[in-house]
């Protein structure tokens, strides 16, 4: 009975060591995945840019369009750049031959219709921008809807004049 449990110890000792002159698997390497953005039914969001500042500290810029190609009337209450601490819709306005800003809290948007966040318009400010942005790089823009849901792109960061570099 002793020479049986040896013979079993000895036979699994001679699989092991058989075993240690193989090459180890290479481990597999995870794959990164580009996600397609899940938008809310018939809302698309284009044109998306974000525009560092001249003077580095000094608030940026974000443009983009949304569009609905159809369903019920939505509000857009918000929009959100990852590099960004804190992100304000703003609209220019013109009186008396000045122009200025104002923020904005609502955008409504219509079935079939688009609406721009443009130079001279509506626009995004942002502050607080991660230093280490730079033109040529790409953000995640998040836009938020009343009814709830979201919206987002990859939005192209740009330096002045909207180049890329």
């Amino acid at each position: 009975m002793l020479g049986k449990a040896i013979g079993a110890a000895l036979g699994a000792v001679l699989l092991t060591l058989a075993g240690c002159g193989e090459k180890p698997a290479e481990p597999i390497q995870p794959q990164a995945v580009e996600v397609a953005p899940v938008n809310p039914p018939g809302i698309t969001v284009t044109d998306a840019t974000v525009r560092l500042p001249v003077i580095a500290g000094r608030p940026g810029v974000a443009y983009l369009t949304v569009s609905q190609a159809n369903g019920a009337p939505r509000s857009i209450t918000g929009i959100e750049v990852a590099s960004a601490g804190r992100a304000e819709m703003h609209e220019t306005m013109e009186m008396d031959g000045m122009s200025s800003m104002k923020p904005i809290d609502r955008v409504p948007i219509e079935p079939g219709k688009s609406v721009e966040f443009a130079p001279g318009g509506r626009h995004v400010m942002l502050f607080d921008l991660d230093p280490k942005l730079r033109a040529g790089d790409e953000t995640e823009l998040i836009v938020r809807f009343a009814e709830g849901d979201t919206a987002t792109a990859k939005a192209t960061v740009t330096a002045l004049g909207g180049s890329p570099d």
